[in-house]
């Protein structure tokens, strides 16, 4: 009998945790989302005292009372989905997005005050707005696109619902070559949502992904001007002060 030669056998590599193939068959993983919710407090949490508008507590222990009512559903991949979940899942990034943007509201409040405040306290604040605001729609772009998370496992009981978004990988050759077979399924997983979004905040427009929905357009619209301002008309000012 013939023994084989193991040594020139490949090695055929398992997919990760974190791999397309894993989340399409099992779920998405949960821990990235998770961690850009995080930050994004944190961040928040962190700005100066001037630009605060309630207890530096508040908006944080909220967001993190959601984010582990939604840890309880799922754990550890994306798999089950509630009208309770959803409702809730939606809530926490609009409270992200909505506080963010009363952030910047109120930095631009101290950039036109007779009195300027200190140029670095308005730098710092500026650069975490500018950060959380592209988590947030980054969160906003994952939790809304096609149903979600947990809708867009082909696997999954809960509807698809229409695309907000075209990326490159929606395309059968392309998909080939990013997952290098022709029987995986590609699907969109938070960092293409967070690519999409750092894409937006730093050209002011589309790159790879294309906005197909008039709510994805308006939002693209709203990530943008936010961007533009934080980073030419804050930043500007803020060294003018320093200077």
């Amino acid at each position: 009998m013939t023994i084989p030669d193991v040594s020139q056998t490949p090695a055929v590599a398992k997919p990760g945790r974190f791999s397309r193939h894993v989340a399409s068959r099992h779920g998405e993983v949960r821990l990235p989302a998770s961690i850009a919710v995080i930050v994004a407090g944190t961040l928040h949490a962190l700005l100066p005292s001037s630009v605060l508008f309630e207890p530096r507590w508040l908006l944080p222990a909220l967001e993190a009372l959601l984010l582990i009512a939604l840890t309880l559903v799922n754990p550890t991949r994306m798999t089950t989905e509630t009208r309770v979940s959803r409702v809730v899942g939606l809530a926490l990034v609009t409270i992200i997005i909505v506080t963010n943007t009363i952030s910047l509201v109120h930095v631009l409040g101290l950039l036109i005050d007779a009195h300027p405040h200190d140029g670095r306290d308005l730098l710092l604040a500026a650069g975490q707005v500018w950060i959380t605001n592209m988590i947030a729609f980054a969160l906003v772009f994952w939790e809304l696109d096609r149903g979600g998370a947990v809708a867009r496992v082909p696997t999954s009981h809960v509807r698809t619902r229409h695309a907000d978004f075209l990326f490159p990988q929606d395309d059968e050759n392309v998909a080939r070559m990013s997952t290098g077979s022709s029987k995986e399924v590609w699907i969109p997983v938070f960092v293409d949502y967070l690519y999409l979004s750092i894409t937006n905040s730093t050209a002011f427009s589309p790159t790879d992904t294309m906005p197909l929905t008039a709510r994805a357009k308006m939002l693209m619209t709203f990530e943008a001007i936010a961007a533009m301002v934080t980073s030419l008309l804050v930043v500007a000012r803020a060294v003018n002060i320093l200077t």
